[in-house]
């Protein structure tokens, strides 16, 4: 009985010797190695690339891929012009002895360049209701749509820009603070914060048509349209891409100068391919490019503020710039604040 033991137990260890080694792990074989050793590289750069042979194989090809698109290799080197930025995988596809495996790197890819800064001339200046805490703002025609927040007071309005009349407003129940607005295909669109739910109006009579929920985006902020599909924030370096029929997240892109991702993304107005966003709590708005994620300038409205009459109940780090309407046809942009009193409208333009 014991020789039969003795016998189970040196044919197990040989059966788990030999599985051990037909099943290594492909990181105990192989590292992928980029020159320098960066965790970021900027869109466009072409680095020196190898695999690190741990174990000596012989290698018979290698293969890189990023996104599910194979990056091709020159002299050694790679050039990451990737379409998209953000966070990414690395991976290379490395045949030795017969076999196929996957090794893979985590990398983040940055803007090619700095973003330009861009100022601003104040052209007009109009009244704003100090009861709005701005979330949204777009034009439909010559009509100035507008989103609050804060529970208890959060609302959807139509109003003459020019004077401060309201022709409609749809109050939100109590228990959600709303966030970004943006009007498509005859809806208007508009988020809650926490909540998890969006609404979708009929742009003709303001009456509520559906509800929808948010899929992987965290919370509720800005919103806009490319006249096609809906851009989305929710805080993250990430804006969401959804099918406004479905409102399915279908894809997304990830913001980022050349030296970071960026995050706190507000309120969004989409003009000419661009992405103009609030960043939160600062006074200024970033310039997205909507297909790569790049920030190619930022808008300083450093001086804005005081232009507007603080109250005694305002709180200078709540009370901040935030949103942002193009009008098509006066070729302008329109910004405000929350709770201000004032909506300005200005040229941007490059310092």
């Amino acid at each position: 009985m014991n020789s039969f033991k003795l016998f189970f137990f040196s044919l197990s260890l040989l059966l788990l010797a030999s599985c051990g080694s037909g099943n290594q792990k492909p990181s105990s074989l192989f590292s992928i190695e980029l020159e320098g050793n960066p965790n970021k590289i900027n869109q466009g750069a072409t680095i020196g690339v190898s695999i690190k042979n741990i174990k000596n194989k012989n290698i018979e090809k290698t293969t890189y891929f990023m996104d599910g698109k194979e990056l091709p290799i020159a002299d050694g080197k790679i050039n990451f012009s990737v379409p998209k930025l953000g966070n990414k995988v690395l991976k290379a596809n490395i045949t030795y002895e017969g076999t196929t495996v996957e090794v893979t790197k985590k990398l983040k890819v940055l803007a090619s360049k700095a973003p330009e800064i861009y100022t601003y001339t104040i052209l007009n200046e109009y009244p704003h209701d100090t009861g709005a805490y701005t979330q949204g703002l777009e034009f439909h025609n010559d009509t100035l749509y507008e989103g609050t927040g804060k529970k208890g007071r959060s609302f959807l309005r139509k109003f003459d820009y020019k004077t401060g009349k309201v022709y409609q407003q749809v109050d939100l129940d109590k228990t959600y603070f709303g966030e970004g607005i943006t009007i498509l295909n005859d809806k208007i669109y508009q988020l809650t914060w926490r909540s998890g739910v969006g609404f979708i109006y009929n742009l003709k009579d303001m009456k509520k048509l559906d509800n929808f929920q948010y899929g992987e985006s965290r919370e509720g902020w800005g919103l806009t349209n490319d006249g096609t599909k809906l851009y989305k924030s929710d805080g993250t370096e990430k804006i969401w891409i959804l099918n406004p029929d479905t409102m399915q997240e279908e894809d997304h892109i990830e913001i980022a100068s050349n030296k970071s991702l960026f995050a706190d993304t507000n309120e969004l107005e989409y003009v000419d391919g661009k992405i103009y966003a609030n960043v939160y709590q600062k006074p200024g708005v970033m310039i997205i490019d909507a297909k790569s994620g790049a920030i190619e300038g930022v808008v300083n409205f450093g001086g804005l503020s005081d232009k507007v009459t603080k109250t005694e109940n305002w709180i200078d780090t709540d009370n901040v710039l935030n949103g942002i309407a193009y009008h098509p046809t006066r070729k302008t942009f329109f910004v405000t604040g929350k709770d201000w009193d004032k909506l300005f409208e200005v040229q941007i333009e490059k310092k």
